[in-house]
């Protein structure tokens, strides 16, 4: 069995220890003594300061410096990683750090204390631009993400020394956004390190649990495992496959958790529970080795992944399968070459590793190719640059850490989006203009509605018409990401400023007229008499009238001198948001049309759309618009001009909506009655008719018809039914 992260940490590590982990990659003497002079730095800066843990604070830097060099990092990272907190909290100079060290290390240095000033989940805007220098300091320099995260690892280890407030604090900041960013940059121990230690202080009871429940059945796991381990062996062996590892592994309890729960299962009923990982010399070994696999045991259907052939953004590559495996128990099989597996464990880490002979490094080429390798670091730098209005680690967590589907322009690039996202989410992320002149898109040779989700493997391409007068408000609740969202904004108030500027004008103009007034309007008078309100060019001017917060007639009579004008006939204040809002009328089925307050709607009778399903619209000749799953076949080859885009209600929850299911399963006893019990147990669930028979192999075939509020509804029904071990399959049902 591969060692468990979760015990890795035994002893405090020594100076001792840390030089000769460092001289199994660096043998230069020049750069054993700038490491040893930046420790006598740190510890005579920290002398006299404690852990809460009752350690001398040094220990801190020092475990941290120790990590870095079991991921063979440069001199000036380990150095890094030793000084990262004296700039904070010692009386240390910046002039006398780069005195000593040079710029290079004090900006590693500063990169890691700005991130250390993150009051994290906070959303106030004063602290949006702070988290902005941060993430800029992140994405500017990969080793201030080394450091940082490696900095949180060991606080985590010792996290126990801390206030139970501070606990809960710190484990939540690492699990929303510090595991997340090891994800990120593949490095999966760190990740998984980082994802246990939160969790057991986030929710020690179900950690305790799962750990339970690992520990109890360990030995029977790890002899099941024994036994595959070697019959592969054999079997490479047998076929001349010599230069081999072969590695079992438990998966790590957050993981086990978080599937438990997004997939409603038992930990009996994760398939991937255990798993080995086979390690070979080169690509073709890796498919020779597959196809021994499949030969000795049974795939199961859907559970192949090749991620060689198409690595993830983070570079991981792979090929990964289910089997039944010995004694009929479920394995997962992970095969990969030895550069693939130290890219797997350690991530950009392990793929701009220090290398003393490496004649042509410099940090500049290493984050050059870095951002040219991994799309979604620049997107980080983008966020950061570009993010305006809102707190751009937010932005960040929602577009970048959550992404896992994973789809590919007809030239093969890799784009990552987040569950939910459409083609116009991609649109933008290509580019703002892209976005902008959006008219369709194509995924997989076939055009699809806008609202289209993104699945992992489409083939995605973008039509755009630059006469095309750019985006609608409706795109805004089209596009899942918050940079899709922010550019589409962006564009919208633009357009809406430049039509108020004109109506404010021509209201302005319209009022002078009236009162046969000539007024030369200029900038600088404008500053002068209307800067309190914000007001300070023409433009201004124009567009606080035209927005209807600005009086035209009262603005003109202070232009004037008029003494008798005050400040309650100048200014016109907003009227609640509810007051403004205009109302939409919706029809009876919870779908609207934008621009369209009496669109005759029906619901297509082939697929039975329910509210939450990715809906579009169809244009008949007869019967208006007729509602399908943007997947019903039905709609496949339909004309492209009929369709339109359709949305729904989200303010309601009161409509209910028919669908139907078909459940094939094993004919046992009782069991119409236990599907029946179950899907009354689910509130907002009605089941309007149920019919069974059998096929000649005598399974029993199940037609069920419910009407339910929503997609959730009938998702919580389903996951329930499949608790039912007899039941094989269930599928919605489409004509």
């Amino acid at each position: 069995m591969e060692e468990d992260y979760r015990n890795s940490q035994t002893h405090n590590v020594t100076f001792e220890e840390l030089i000769a982990s460092l001289r199994t990659y660096i043998h230069k003497e020049d750069s054993v003594k700038l490491v040893t002079k930046a420790y006598e730095v740190a510890k005579k800066a920290h002398e006299g300061q404690f852990r809460k843990s009752g350690d001398p604070y040094i220990q801190h830097p020092l475990e941290v410096a120790y990590l870095l060099t079991s991921i063979h990092s440069s001199p000036q990272t380990v150095c890094a990683g030793l000084l990262h907190d004296v700039l904070e909290d010692t009386n240390v100079t910046k002039e006398e750090m780069i005195a000593d060290f040079g710029q290079d290390i004090y900006s590693i240095v500063e990169g890691v204390t700005k991130i250390s000033q993150l009051k994290y989940m906070t959303k106030e805007k004063a602290l949006a631009r702070t988290h902005q220098k941060i993430l800029l300091a992140m994405a500017k320099d990969i080793r201030v993400v080394l450091v940082k995260l490696l900095d949180r690892v060991h606080n985590m280890r010792t996290l126990k020394y801390q206030s139970p407030e501070k606990q809960i604090r710190i484990a939540k900041e690492t699990l929303d956004l510090y595991a997340p960013l090891a994800h990120r940059i593949g490095m999966y121990r760190i990740k998984a390190e980082l994802e246990d230690l939160a969790f057991k202080y986030l929710n020690p009871l179900q950690y305790k649990e799962i750990e339970n429940n690992i520990l109890s059945q360990r030995s029977v796991r790890e002899s099941d495992i024994d036994a595959m381990r070697k019959r592969i062996a054999e079997i490479l062996e047998a076929n001349n496959i010599k230069n081999y590892k072969i590695n079992g592994r438990i998966k790590n309890i957050y993981s086990i958790h978080n599937k438990m729960i997004t997939k409603n299962l038992s930990l009996e009923q994760i398939y991937d529970l255990m798993a080995l990982r086979i390690i070979v010399n080169d690509v073709t070994e890796c498919y020779q080795v597959l196809g021994l696999i499949h030969s000795e045991w049974k795939p199961l259907p859907g559970r192949f992944k090749d991620y060689i052939s198409t690595p993830k953004p983070n570079l991981y590559q792979s090929l990964h399968t289910t089997v039944l495996g010995i004694s009929g128990k479920i394995f997962e099989v992970q095969i990969r070459t030895f550069e693939m597996d130290d890219v797997a464990e350690n991530g950009i880490a392990a793929h701009w590793a220090y290398k003393e002979e490496n004649l042509g490094y410099s940090h500049e080429k290493e984050q050059e190719e870095l951002v040219t390798k991994l799309k979604w670091y620049k997107d980080l730098l983008d966020y950061a640059e570009n993010t305006e209005d809102e707190d751009p680690v937010y932005t960040v967590k929602q577009d970048i850490f959550s992404a896992n589907v994973y789809v590919f322009t007809p030239k093969g690039d890799v784009f990552d989006f987040p569950n939910g996202a459409t083609p116009l989410d991609f649109a933008y992320r290509v580019h703002t203009e892209v976005g902008n002149h959006c008219v369709g898109a194509i995924i997989n040779n076939r055009i699809v509605p806008l609202t289209y989700q993104l699945r992992t493997g489409d083939v995605i391409e973008i039509k755009t018409n630059k006469n095309f007068d750019g985006p609608s408000e409706s795109w805004t609740k089209i596009v899942k990401t918050t940079h899709a969202r922010h550019k589409i904004i962006s564009i919208l108030n633009k357009k809406r400023r430049e039509q108020l500027i004109e109506q404010g004008k021509n209201e302005f103009e319209h009022v002078c007229k009236t009162e046969q007034v000539t007024l030369k309007v200029e900038d600088k008078t404008i500053k002068n008499l209307f800067s309190k309100f914000s007001i300070n060019d023409i433009e201004d001017f124009y567009y606080m009238i035209g927005k209807g917060d600005l009086s035209a007639r009262g603005a003109m009579n202070r232009l004037l001198g008029n003494d008798k004008s005050d400040e309650s006939s100048l200014v016109k204040y907003y009227e609640t948001k509810e007051d403004r809002v205009k109302s939409k009328k919706y029809n009876a089925f919870g779908v609207y049309v934008e621009g369209l307050q009496k669109a005759q709607i029906k619901l297509a009778p082939c697929c039975l759309p329910v509210k939450g399903d990715p809906i579009v619209g169809y244009v008949t000749k007869n019967n208006g618009i007729v509602v399908h799953r943007f997947d019903c076949h039905n709609i496949t080859n339909s004309e492209e001009q009929r369709f339109i885009d359709v949305f729904w209600d989200d303010s309601t929850n009161e409509i209910y909506y028919d669908t139907q299911l078909f459940i094939t399963s094993f004919d046992g006893r009782n069991i119409t009655a236990d599907m029946i019990n179950i899907m009354n147990s689910v509130n907002n669930v009605t089941i309007m008719a149920i019919n069974s028979s059998k096929n000649r192999n005598g399974d029993l075939l199940t037609k069920v018809k419910l009407r339910v509020n929503n997609t959730d509804t009938l998702n919580l029904v389903i996951s329930k039914l499949n608790n039912i071990s007899n039941i094989y399959t269930i599928e919605r049902i489409k004509k």
